[in-house]
């Protein structure tokens, strides 16, 4: 760090420790004087949170509350920290000022992720049990926070796709708190029902398995459509699309498979690279073949090492990280 010797492991865990508390909105008049204490202790903890304050850029114009808010836009909702986000805020705070302050500036996607209650890597499936007993499972490179309150039952979909089940789909008895998935676009509420939830970078994809679910764009005051078991639909933050009977096959994911009826390369290609890091293409000659299958969405290198032997196609790899499918030849 600059300015004086590295900052300690154990400072830097407090300096996480405090910063994670006056982000929660909750602070009271005792945690600031407690802060404050801890502040004025040593010299080390005040070069701490200067270093703090020169990755964020903003809390010495900021009031106080308002300054650790603005670091995410859903702190102000977190009563405490998670092991996940204490654990994303050593990465970001003393991973280097220049790293940081980059995150903080033009990664906001990758920052959501990384402080999510509840994440997933790329190629990574993960099922959850919710504090009512819903069950949720989160698909590759997924992020949701959960917001559960006397008066309602929230996620909210960051990024990625989920599929969730409620207590009352379960057997459970009826909550009477509304359970609502919010992504970019929109609410979806649960009418004790199974459904998936897909955020793509201008819609979100809604699919229902069981029951039904009422969809609100983001700009309409009431809810503008009812999907049933079945049926799936778009919606975007102005409007709902149409509602067309449910792909099945788009539920596949569960169990750890993509199901291609007829699909084309380039689109099949595209869903399999959701899986699998680095950057994975297809060639536009050949984007319009067809193909069909199950695949195992665990050994994405199996998935590609077929292709060949189906298609008149050949994989190019300049490393593990970039893959094109092309013609072969």
């Amino acid at each position: 760090m600059a300015g004086g010797q590295p900052i300690s492991a154990e400072v830097a865990d407090q300096a996480a420790d405090w910063l994670t508390v006056l982000m929660s909105g909750n602070v009271s008049d005792a945690q600031r004087h407690q802060w404050q204490h801890w502040h004025d202790a040593h010299p080390d903890h005040a070069r701490a949170w200067a270093h703090i304050e020169s990755v964020t850029g903003r809390m010495r114009t900021l009031a106080p509350q308002a300054a650790y808010r603005s670091l995410s836009p859903y702190a102000g909702q977190r009563g405490e920290a998670s092991p996940g986000r204490r654990k994303a805020l050593n990465v970001l705070l003393w991973g280097g000022v220049a790293g940081a302050t980059g995150v903080l500036a033009t990664r906001t996607e990758r920052w959501q992720h990384a402080t999510a209650d509840y994440a997933t890597a790329t190629g990574e499936r993960r099922a959850l049990r919710l504090p009512d007993g819903s069950r949720i499972t989160l698909n590759t490179h997924t992020a949701i926070d959960v917001r559960f309150d006397a008066h309602r039952r929230l996620v909210r979909l960051l990024e990625g796709e989920i599929m969730v089940a409620t207590a009352h789909a379960l057997g459970a008895a009826q909550d009477a708190r509304p359970f609502v998935v919010r992504t970019q676009q929109g609410d979806i509420r649960a009418l004790g029902t199974r459904f998936s939830v897909r955020q793509d970078v201008a819609d979100t994809q809604v699919g229902v398995l069981e029951s039904a679910v009422d969809v609100r764009p983001l700009a309409a005051t009431q809810h503008a459509g009812r999907v049933q078991a079945g049926q799936q639909c778009r919606l975007t933050a102005v409007a709902l699309g149409a509602i067309t009977s449910a792909d099945a096959q788009a539920f596949a994911w569960v169990q750890g498979q993509l199901i291609a009826d007829e699909l084309r390369l380039d689109v099949f290609v595209a869903e399999l690279s959701r899986y699998r890091p680095g950057l994975l293409r297809c060639d536009k000659a050949v984007g319009a073949l067809r193909v069909s299958g199950v695949f195992p969405l665990d050994d994405t290198d199996r998935i590609l090492a077929m292709l060949p032997s189906v298609l008149p196609v050949r994989v190019s790899r300049r490393s593990r990280y970039w893959v094109t499918v092309q013609a072969a030849g």
